[in-house]
């Protein structure tokens, strides 16, 4: 249920009939109703809602939008409703003020609904993946997977709370030159292990945990493996990397609030024939060509190869891509757009992807390779993530992932808890680069906005521990009489409440979970107002019922939207 936009259909039917029955007895002439907009207004002082019906009939009822309003005014009918009076202001802007009795069912419907207050039916079913994380399994996760991880999980988390079938997965990039570099790399490390001067490969992988894989190996498997010619060793060393290095990921993923319903192996993409087929049926479909051996998509503007007399491409932006080597190894934009084609073969409604900012130029090209196969390049959207930078006592910590030497998404839980690393990392818009304050993070202040939203939830749940310390009982809240609540700051958190049904649907809808955390905010900063003003436990048994049932409302509202961003709502601080 949506108290806001029951409110705003509500309006919307009754300025319908109104200009309606004003056609019909001839004050307005006009072909069809305008899609007029009902919307909260900035300023309060311009009523509770607004409508610009007067000013989209102008043309057709050939009259000015003040005139227009004027008629609607008088036919508009209030009664049965929360319509207190009407005024015409602006440019023909009809502006609607409400009674405060609508805020009274709030309270009430919060508690009713309790964990799914908020929720929402936006997706009305419709099947959405949202791929998020999917590092290469060749090191440990760093601080781009920390923030992608929070944004992707939060995102679908919130996708489910508006009604989408959402499904999370993570794409295992176990196949291609950078496994068998992995396995070349430990490699080199198991043979140092048992004394040898090993060549280590110029762009093997340096990190230390490369380094302990090998001796996991060599302890579990001992030295036997070194009789093995090289490629043995390197299969069988990258396979054993594979298994620990995913493990270990799913570990620290847990640890960080994150469960993936599909763990998709771009290996099982080669194994089952799909990244083949797929290039063939591009081929059948006239969009891919052989060249030398080689198999090569077609550039959107038409490139085929052609080239000028001197043997350069007549325009080289306009490049056909490389999809099977004339070795007969699929590249690995071969391999994304078979993985690509294979999503939305499994029948999801829409495919989002959370990537970093590096791959922007790849987006397009994406796009452009669903649309090949028939499906809509807009139903894959992708959400790009600026850099991260980690600030702590005011310096910037350097990260150098060749050298091993960064700060890894589990020293970071490690280093300022769960809680923080989520909110921080979601809070704000992924195209944003992003500065990580790590002593804010790990502050007991309202500076700390995580910290500021989780007192709050604290504050309420002392505030009813308090309650039955001093002998009251506390009443089945969503059976309260709220009446009694006239004060503007109560009448400002019940408002505050009725929004957040609008939030999560506005979030859904551009896929901005970062905006669930401006709404704690001000849910956070409007519970604390109220409470300044406001005694709770006070004397009077209605008042105190109502005002105890309206304090553990927000705290539900609070909690659902933490959950949603994968962060706690403590009960004590």
């Amino acid at each position: 249920m949506r108290p806001i936009t029951d409110l705003k259909n509500d309006i919307r039917e009754r300025v319908i009939t109104a200009l309606t029955l004003a056609k019909s007895e001839g004050e307005l002439s006009f072909e069809e109703i305008p899609a007029f907009a009902v919307e909260i207004p900035r300023d309060p002082a311009h009523g509770d809602f607004a409508v610009n019906a007067a000013m989209l009939l102008a043309k057709q009822a050939r009259m000015a939008p003040r005139a227009i309003a004027a008629v609607l005014l008088e036919k508009i009918d209030t009664a049965g409703g929360y319509i207190e009076k009407i005024d015409v202001a602006g440019a023909g802007f009809l502006n609607f003020y409400l009674k405060q009795d609508w805020l009274f069912d709030v309270p009430r419907l919060v508690h009713r609904m309790g964990g799914r207050y908020g929720s929402v039916d936006t997706g009305a079913g419709k099947r959405v993946q949202v791929e998020f994380v999917s590092a290469n399994p060749t090191g440990l996760l760093h601080m781009g997977n920390a923030r992608g991880g929070a944004i992707g999980d939060s995102l679908g988390n919130l996708l489910a709370f508006a009604g989408y079938d959402v499904e999370k997965e993570y794409y295992i990039n176990d196949a291609g030159n950078q496994i068998r570099l992995l396995g070349l790399s430990l490699d080199a490390r198991f043979r140092e292990l048992l004394g040898e001067d090993a060549v280590f490969p110029e762009d093997g992988y340096h990190g230390g945990d490369v380094k302990e894989t090998a001796r996991h190996y060599l302890e579990e498997h001992g030295a036997s493996l070194r009789e093995k010619d090289e490629e043995e060793r390197i299969r069988v060393l990258s396979d054993y990397a594979l298994e620990e290095k995913l493990g270990d990921m799913k570990r620290v993923l847990s640890l960080y609030g994150v469960e993936f319903d599909v763990w998709f192996s771009e290996r099982s993409l080669h194994e089952s024939g799909k990244v083949m087929a797929a290039m063939a049926e591009l081929k059948e479909r006239g969009y891919a060509y052989e060249d030398g051996g080689s198999l090569l998509l077609k550039a959107e503007n038409g490139g085929d190869g052609k080239r000028s007399k001197d043997g350069q491409r007549v325009n080289l932006e306009d490049k056909d891509d490389v999809l099977i080597r004339a070795n007969g190894v699929p590249t690995y934009f071969a391999a994304d757009i078979a993985y690509h084609k294979d999503k939305f073969d499994r029948g999801f409604d829409k495919v989002i992807n959370v990537w970093g900012a590096d791959h922007h130029g790849h987006v397009a090209r994406m796009k452009r390779a669903v649309s090949l196969f028939g499906y809509d390049p807009d139903q894959l959207v992708v959400i790009l993530m600026q850099l991260v930078k980690l600030y702590q006592n005011g310096e910037l910590v350097t990260m150098s992932k060749r050298s091993g030497q960064y700060v890894t998404l589990e020293d970071l839980i490690d280093e300022v808890g769960y809680d923080a690393a989520r909110y921080f990392f979601v809070m704000r818009n992924p195209d944003s680069p992003m500065d990580f304050d790590l002593d804010l993070a790990k502050s007991k202040n309202a500076d700390n906005p995580v910290f500021y939203v989780q007192y709050a939830h604290a504050r309420i749940c002392s505030i009813l521990r308090q309650a039955v310390s001093l002998g009251y009982v506390l009443p089945d809240f969503a059976a309260v009489d709220y009446t009694c609540l006239t004060d503007p700051h109560e009448a400002d958190l019940m408002k505050k409440l009725a929004d957040l049904p609008e939030e999560i649907d506005a979030a859904a809808e551009l896929l901005e979970p970062h905006r669930l955390c401006a709404y704690l905010h001000d849910l956070a900063s409007t519970f604390h107002s109220f409470y300044n003003h406001c005694r709770v436990n006070c004397d009077d048994e209605a008042l105190r019922a109502a005002r105890l049932g309206l304090s553990r409302a927000a705290a539900i509202a609070i909690e659902n939207v933490l959950t949603l961003l994968g962060v706690h709502a403590p009960t004590e601080m």
